[in-house]
């Protein structure tokens, strides 16, 4: 699979740490756990449609915003 096919959930899931040093480490944690994540998506706006309406656990999507620059890094 090439980078750029990946899905953001996909990307996410690199990013999982038992140990969560850091926020978007754990977004990842808890997005893993949460079987309603939209897995396949890679659109913005389905995906912070998704967290803004069906989560609890991102304290602030600025997190969000930090991890989807990421992964436009990486594609």
């Amino acid at each position: 699979m090439r980078k750029s096919d990946r899905s953001f959930y996909n990307w996410l899931m690199t990013n999982r740490n038992s140990m969560a040093a850091n926020e978007v480490q754990q977004f990842a944690n808890n997005a893993f756990l949460d079987s309603s994540f939209p897995k396949q998506s890679s659109d913005f706006d389905e995906l912070s449609q998704y967290l803004e309406e069906n989560t609890t656990y991102l304290m602030s999507m600025t997190t969000f915003d930090e991890a989807w620059s990421l992964y436009n890094a990486e594609r």
